[in-house]
């Protein structure tokens, strides 16, 4: 192309997690006047304006919020097709289920190119929730590329009977600038206890109730451990529930979603997840570089980040006993715990860097347009 690309990053979003960051980081990282992003988030249930739009906004980036008058309006996509044709966006970048079947559909109508990226398939029980995954699935057979951020995710896309040349791989990475601020500056939070500490999406392929599970069996015999969850989803009120019926609830904090998670990452003692299904986890990355030890189940995604007696500590998926000496090597030897933590540090710094991500990305986008 002789002009800047112009891309619309699109997504569906409630709140501000893994994706809506990974977004930010993107965008933060491309090589100055090499690509224009723009922002597109949809507007549901008259919700205040998101982090993302705020933190887009504040970089200087031209933002749109189109209203969802329900769960899946379908006006939305004439909508950002419009958008697209007013604003010359050359090509429409999506994240989520819902954003692939209304980004891809709006991309046909407004003829420029679509691609997905995908973060993550959820195993979810709920039928509807099911059946939405299976459309949004469905639809990666029409977007023009689908680029999803870690080799298992690239074998589950493939599963979907997406191959090369639509498919490609583009390792995931992650900004660590404000992670390394924090790091490096003054702790803001005191505690008394050792803190064990969880942060992200509360739905159900987190597993949550394996730490809620883990903590209270620790909490039997030692009283100087309390567990911090930050985060929210459809998960958080049956978890809080379930959470009352263990003798150890007056040491589980539910904090919901902070806008200082980093402050609260750095004063974790331990991070842990019990996840049965990821992608790369950007809170999991973020732990390695605040140099947080790690205790997880070793699943597709984690494990790319996260070597067993390397970089963190795996046990094997719902083996909650193995888990639990895990926490219990991490939190009292501190020896161990800060050989892992140093090289999971070095690890996620030398192979995750954002910026290579977005030079990468680039690259995509100018071979589409081109």
């Amino acid at each position: 192309m002789n002009k800047t690309p112009h891309v619309l990053q699109f997504i569906c979003s409630t709140a501000f997690y893994g994706a809506e960051r990974w977004i930010l980081a993107l965008c933060r990282n491309a090589a100055p006047g090499s690509i224009k992003y723009s922002l597109a988030v949809t507007q549901e249930d008259n919700a205040e304006e998101l982090e993302l739009v705020k933190q887009f906004k504040l970089d200087g980036g031209d933002t749109f919020s189109p209203e969802m008058k329900h769960k899946f309006d379908y006006g939305v996509v004439s909508t950002i097709a419009e958008y697209c044709k007013k604003h010359k966006v050359d090509a429409i970048h999506t994240h989520g289920y819902k954003s692939d079947i209304i980004g891809i559909l709006a991309g046909r109508k407004a003829n420029i190119p679509v691609v997905v990226t995908p973060h993550g398939f959820e195993n979810a029980s709920d039928i509807k929730l099911r059946t939405f995954i299976w459309l949004g699935c469905k639809a990666l057979k029409y977007a023009d590329k689908v680029v999803p951020l870690s080799p298992q995710l690239v074998k589950d896309v493939e599963g979907f009977g997406i191959t090369e040349p639509q498919l490609e791989y583009i390792q995931n990475g992650v900004d660590l600038s404000e992670v390394d601020n924090v790091r490096n500056a003054p702790a803001k939070l005191s505690k008394d206890k050792k803190r064990i500490g969880f942060i992200g999406q509360m739905i159900s392929r987190k597993n949550i109730d394996d730490i809620l599970d883990i903590f209270d069996d620790l909490a039997k015999t030692r009283d100087d451990i309390e567990l911090l969850l930050l985060g929210d989803g459809d998960e958080r009120a049956r978890l809080e529930e379930y959470s009352e019926t263990l003798n150890s609830k007056k040491d589980i904090h539910f904090l919901g979603y902070k806008d200082n998670r980093l402050d609260y990452l750095k004063s974790f003692d331990l991070f842990v997840m019990t996840s049965t299904l990821e992608g790369i986890p950007r809170c999991l990355m973020e732990a390695c570089g605040m140099g947080i030890p790690v205790a997880a189940y070793e699943i597709p995604g984690v494990n790319e980040l996260v070597k067993h007696q390397e970089t963190g500590l795996l046990a094997e998926l719902s083996d909650k006993k193995a888990l639990t000496q895990y926490w219990l090597t991490l939190l009292d030897d501190a020896d161990e715990a800060n050989r892992l933590s140093t090289n999971a540090n070095h690890y996620v710094n030398k192979h995750y860097s954002a910026k290579r991500m977005a030079d990468e990305y680039l690259d995509l986008f100018t071979r589409i347009l081109n």
